[in-house]
Order: C-alpha cells, then structure tokens, then sequence
C-alpha cells in the first residue's frame, strides 16, 4: 500500500529532482517522487546530456582519425545509421539509470510512475497511465519538470524532415546536408558535431554571430573551425520560412528573400519551461517575464512551502546547476546549512571544439571594472596543443589590473570544459593572476596555457616586450 502522506513531494526525476528528493531524505524526512516516464533520469538522461555527449564522442573519434590520415585510410561509410555511431548509448543508459535507481532505492524515496499537478498547496495529484487518479499530501512539494524544446509556432516541425533537438538523435542515418536554425549552446553543438561527421551543415541565426555571451576572440576562433570542417555560419538573417519541399529535401527561406536548400533542418531556438497542466495557477505559483516558475534564492516561489528547481525557473538551465539548487532548496526547508552561496557557475558548451567561460566576459568587464586586462595563449604555443593537433584552440585570462585578481576565463579547443575549473577555483579564492607564474605546471599539458596566459598579463602590466 503507498503512504497517501509524505514530508516532500518531488515532480520531475531530471538532475534538479533526484538531488531534492535524495537530500530531503538524508535529514530524515519521507520523500516521494513523481515521474511521467518509465526510467528515471529525465530529458538530460534520455533525451538531451548523455545521447548527444555520446555522439559527440563518436564525432572526436572520426576527428582523430582524420587528423591520422596519412596513417590510416578512413571515411565514414555513406547512409549511416545514426545507432550505429552510438553503439555505446544503451549501455550507458543502463548503468546511469541502474545507477541511479539504486540511489533512490537507498535513501527509501518512494518512486510513482504518472503526471503530478498541484491539487491544493499541500498535496499532488497523479494521473497514472491508466487514467486513474491518486491524491497525495506533502508539508513540501517541488516542482521540477523541466523543460521541453522551443519550436515556432507558425512552422511544421514534422520529426521527419524537420526535427527539434529532442528528435534529432532519432533520425535513422547520417544525411547529406542539414541547416541549423539558431546559434545558441544547443545549436552550436549539434551543429558542430554533424559537420565533424560529413554533414553538409549551415547554421543560420538573427544574430551576427553565435554564442554571443561570449568574447568575439573565442566565437571567432569556433567560426573559423566550423568552416574549415566545411560547414557555413549565416548571421543577421531571420527564418521566414521552413518547409518540406515534398520531394528530397527541405527549404528554408531567409529575411532578405534567399533560399537554403537541404536534406534535414534541425530547429534549435531554446526551451521553454514545463508549466503547462502543472495546476500553478490555481494555486497561486506566479511565472516570470519568460515563462519560468519565479523563485526567490532559496528557489521558493510565490507559495513559500512549494520549490522549484532546473530548467523549469530558466537561466542557466545546466544540469550542474539543477543538481545544487535542488540540494539547496531541501537544505532551506529544512533548516540544514547549506554552505557558501556559490556565485561562479562555469559554462561548458560541447561543441567542436570545446568551449568553456567563467566569470566576466571582456565585454563585462569593461563595463565594470576600471582597467581589466586580457592574456591569451594560443594552443598553438602549446607543446600539447601540437601533439594533439589543436592549434586553433585558446585560453583567454581576464584580470582586474588594480587588484591583479582574475576575474574571467574564457577557452575554446580541446579539454576546454575540464580546463575552465582552473580558472574557477581562481575566481573564488580571490587569486591574483601571479599564481599561474609562481607555479608548475606539467609538461606538455594544455593546463601550461594558464602560464602564458599569466604572461602575457604581466608583460601589459610591466610593460615589457618579451
């Protein structure tokens, strides 16, 4: 028989509601948590992180035996199909969700299959998927349901032809040629990563260039590689229209009246929150300009006792993140220390290549400090950047010159999001940029990049040329 009575209430199963519901049941409390699908995990799981990071994986190994092309005499064979590069996929599936499924049979949360929504501000009705329904009460209730691809509502996104960035993975082969409609983190991926296969791929955004929340230095740099791979960037143009031609292929018509003609076009323009059917309304949860559920820093919203976590509250929307506001917000209601307010949240973006940004941007920089510094170091300089072939990578230090402290970091190239936490770890200890110069650093490394970095900013500041 399950309890109809809980301390806590979960909705969602993603990163934000497994951390939320396994931290309120180590401070002893009674926790059940809701999940539509079969497996618990949600869209990072199944849909989203793991799937796409996957085929990324099998993109570096095709980029890697290009790079050897003299050696070994490699080429993709035409017509693909899309599970033969993710061979591994299932297998990581199965151990992640075992996994996780051991987790939360460890900390005793109890785990209902079904649709939750807000009956009342202490309890959550499920509609399981035979239809009928199961009231539950909770002191607690958090609300993490993620959140769902954004598609323009005035285009066919068929799942065919024109797929969204849950779809995508679903297509059965490789195909020739594919435009990518946006030029965000999602867009740049999978962008990126289908070139590095063979696609033919043309991104395609309003904005003059992607990523713009970073440095044009370093979207610069991923430009130049995208194209070398072969595929096209497509600024300061609006998607008027996008349809299947009914024949081969789809035709996607820009603002100033051009055509782009392709085999596949992926829509990739952001997310939009799971709100819908949620019952908030009702209730009294109060959404944000964007759509979001609204929360205060302790991720409470409207209604104190009910919480929201992840993508469902909007920016950053990273797993990382969703993991820690959903220990955070358990940790608040039921009054545990939760430990420094974190404040640098690193950015990882896995394109090809890599990038990766803590802290302020050059741009931000300059508006808020009075005189901030950049060093660069290019892969180039690099011993490692030359034995793995990455020469177009860089590591840009960004340093407030009156405190000498390091205030950002941005890199793109190769380890790049394993190489951004060096420069975290500076920007909460308040380090100076010296300790990269005071230090030693392996040879060869990439991780030397932070070295020339740190010299580049000590010759601006002593004004020396060497």
């Amino acid at each position: 028989m399950i309890p109809l009575s809980y301390d806590v209430i979960v909705i969602g199963s993603g990163p934000g509601g497994q951390k939320a519901a396994i931290q309120a049941a180590k401070t002893g409390k009674s926790v059940a948590m809701i999940e539509r699908e079969r497996r618990i995990g949600g869209n990072c799981v199944y849909q989203g992180t793991i799937p796409s990071k996957t085929l990324r994986e099998a993109a570096l190994t095709v980029v890697k035996l290009q790079r050897s092309a003299k050696v070994f005499d490699f080429s993709l064979p035409q017509d693909i199909a899309i599970n033969q590069l993710m061979m591994r996929l299932e297998n990581v599936l199965e151990a992640h969700s075992g996994f996780l499924e051991k987790q939360i049979q460890r900390n005793d949360i109890t785990m209902l299959q079904g649709r939750g929504r807000l009956a009342s501000q202490h309890s959550v009705e499920i509609e399981s998927i035979d239809g009928s329904l199961l009231t539950l009460q909770a002191d607690i209730i958090v609300l993490a349901t993620g959140s769902r691809p954004r598609t323009p509502t005035d285009m066919d996104v068929d799942h065919e032809h024109i797929f969204d960035s849950d779809s995508i993975l679903h297509m059965h082969y490789l195909p020739e040629s594919m435009a990518v409609l946006g030029a965000g983190v999602i867009a740049c991926e999978y962008a990126s990563v289908f070139q590095q296969l063979g696609v033919k791929t043309t991104i395609v955004d309003k904005s003059p260039r992607p990523l713009s929340f970073l440095d044009p230095e370093i979207t610069d740099r991923f430009v130049n590689n995208f194209e070398q791979a072969g595929g096209m960037f497509v600024g300061d143009k609006k998607v008027t229209n996008c349809e299947f031609n009914g024949l081969s292929g789809v035709r996607t018509t820009l603002s100033d009246g051009s055509t782009i003609e392709t085999e596949k076009v992926l829509f990739a323009l952001g997310r939009s929150a799971n709100v819908e059917g949620l019952g908030l309304e009702a209730v009294g949860v109060d959404l944000g300009p964007r759509g979001h559920i609204a929360v205060n820093e302790n991720y409470q919203t409207s209604v104190p006792n009910i919480y929201a976590v992840g993508d469902v509250i909007g920016w950053p929307s990273l797993a990382s993140c969703s993991m820690e506001q959903g220990r955070r917000a358990m940790c608040h209601a039921f009054g545990v220390d939760v430990g420094h307010k974190f404040s640098v949240v690193p950015i990882g973006i896995y394109a090809v290549p890599e990038l990766a940004s803590v802290g302020v941007s050059m741009a931000e920089a300059v508006q808020q400090y009075e005189r901030p510094v950049v060093g660069q170091a290019k892969f180039s300089e690099i011993a490692r950047g030359q034995i793995i072939g990455d020469t177009n990578g860089m590591l840009r230090l960004i340093v407030d010159a009156q405190t000498e402290a390091v205030i950002g970091t941005q890199v793109v190239g190769e380890g790049a999001t394993e190489l951004v936490h060096l420069g975290q770890m500076a920007l909460l200890n308040r380090d100076k940029y010296t300790i990269f110069l005071d230090n030693v650093f392996n040879f060869p490394t990439l991780g030397e990049a932070y070295r020339i970095a740190a010299l580049d900013i000590f010759n601006q500041l002593s004004g020396s040329s060497e």
